[in-house]
């Protein structure tokens, strides 16, 4: 199949594209909004279910490790049902993992619950950036873009600030109720808008695909372990603890493993050649490092609120609300522009906006204006809307159908994998900064928001690598204007 041509910028999206992404959307925003929403409720479960710190994170732990899991059956799962019933099965488990957790009467019910959650939370993932693109057919990707990145830009600025507010006026078990609206509709719209396709085999003749179970039990425990190592970081004595370095180096030795076993099938589950690709290796990545920049900043932005200037949960949620109308202004800019100038360059500059950014708040004191940090919040949610759009598009560029749900595991599990290690290591890098400065808290923030400006320079050197602005290039004979041509890049 020959691959996907990038389009002028002036190509309009068709609106039956435009209904499939907002049908998708709707579902995906289950998913985004519980894994922030639940990130500022740890504390609160703890004393609720009267259980320690250690024993509660395996509310996000499990929940990680499920996704870690499911991602990869998503490539299988399109080839399998096709990608209708797969989203409707989908939010369908991610529904009854919601309500579920909700009735939860102990901490390990919670827990279990969340698994089944992150189970249906894997296979959504990938596959609402699979659906979306192979919709448009590589058309407008650029346009399109800033209907995918919505989710992505929403949850982690409104999460938090929905969490506040239940968790100082609700039961944390409400918590969960707000996934439940997104579930039900996002499966009656499925269910009654989306075209009914048929799965997408590689090789028709073969007839069903059947699931690569070497190549499962190789990937999916090996990005399972490498999360854990990386959330028992941020709760054990560093990177140097054993139940730190154990998970890290066995996850990383079956993902060699994989790739290793993947490289000498035609067919392996996820199709790690994919990454010699310019597009696909340069967005992981990019995206690997966006998860420091944005979720690793999540981490440390509620607490600095909390903690140095002594806001309350719902306070510090608000205080982050600038960020997200920050990302939302970007939607216009960025995105209408992307298809125009290319990836590299707005992603180039998001990086060095997000860096620019941060700083100010590595110099702030405990008497800086509010409303000073609040409107660096507002350029700091501009510079990640600007990294998030065109580094998805980029992930696409020069791919063919069969291959976009393989881009969309590669790029996901990087991003994903990126957060942990980007939240991880700033949690360290601020208990290390606490332990050297006890008696300034201050100073000890400083130093941890030094550390995320400069990972995200580190970011804008890689986002050299990202393809640049593509045109098709002008057919000599009319005739043949109308012919797919391979993208060129300029």
């Amino acid at each position: 199949m020959a691959a996907i041509p990038a389009k002028p910028a002036s190509e309009k999206l068709d609106p039956a594209v435009v209904k499939t992404a907002l049908i998708i959307i709707v579902g995906g925003m289950a998913v985004v909004f519980d894994t922030t929403i639940v990130s500022v409720a740890l504390h609160t479960l703890s004393v609720k279910l009267d259980t320690p710190v250690t024993t509660i994170q395996w509310v996000t732990t499990g929940y990680l490790l499920a996704l870690g899991i499911t991602v990869p059956l998503s490539t299988w799962g399109l080839q399998r049902f096709g990608g209708k019933q797969l989203w409707m099965f989908s939010l369908a488990v991610f529904l009854v993992g919601s309500v579920g957790s909700s009735l939860a009467w102990n901490v390990g019910s919670l827990i279990g619950w969340r698994v089944v959650q992150g189970v249906g939370g894997g296979l959504m993932l990938p596959l609402m950036s699979t659906l979306i693109f192979q919709a448009a057919g590589g058309k407008a990707l650029g346009r399109l873009v800033t209907y995918v990145a919505m989710p992505a830009l929403l949850g982690p600025v409104l999460g938090p600030l929905i969490g506040g507010a239940i968790l100082t006026h609700l039961s944390w078990r409400f918590m969960f109720w707000v996934n439940v609206p997104f579930c039900v509709i996002g499966i009656l719209l499925a269910w009654r808008y989306l075209n009914t396709d048929a799965p997408v085999r590689r090789d028709p003749a073969a007839g069903r695909p059947k699931l690569d179970v070497p190549g499962l039990l190789l990937i999916a425990p090996g990005t399972a372990v490498v999360l854990l190592g990386l959330a028992n970081a941020g709760t054990s004595a560093g990177f140097t603890h054993p139940d730190v370095i154990i998970p890290l180096v066995a996850g990383a030795a079956l993902l060699a493993a994989f790739a290793a076993y993947a490289l000498r099938r035609s067919h392996p589950l996820v199709e790690v050649r994919l990454l010699a690709r310019r597009s696909v290796g340069s967005s992981s990545a990019v995206l690997f490092f966006s998860g420091f920049s944005l979720y690793g900043a999540m981490l440390l932005l509620p607490l600095y609120y909390q903690d140095v200037r002594g806001t309350t949960a719902l306070a510090a949620g608000v205080m982050l609300v600038p960020q997200g109308i920050g990302a939302l202004l970007s939607r216009t800019v960025a995105g209408s522009n992307i298809d125009r100038f290319g990836s590299r360059v707005i992603a180039l500059a998001g990086f060095v906006i997000v860096a620019a950014a941060t700083v100010p708040f590595a110099l702030a004191g405990p008497h800086t204006s509010e409303w000073l940090l609040a409107l660096w919040m507002l350029i700091r949610g501009f510079g990640l809307g600007c990294v998030t759009m065109p580094v998805m598009v980029a992930g696409y560029v020069g791919l063919d159908k069969q291959q976009i749900p393989h881009s969309s595991v590669l790029t996901r599990t990087a991003q994903q994998i990126g957060g942990s290690f980007g939240t991880a290591i700033l949690a360290v890098i601020l208990e290390s900064a606490i332990a050297t400065h006890p008696a300034t808290l201050a100073d000890a923030f400083h130093v941890a928001f030094w550390w995320s400006a400069g990972f995200s320079l580190v970011a804008v050197l890689l986002s050299l690598w990202l393809p640049g602005a593509q045109r098709a290039p002008q057919s000599k004979q009319d005739s043949a204007a109308d012919q797919p041509a391979d993208p060129v890049e300029v």
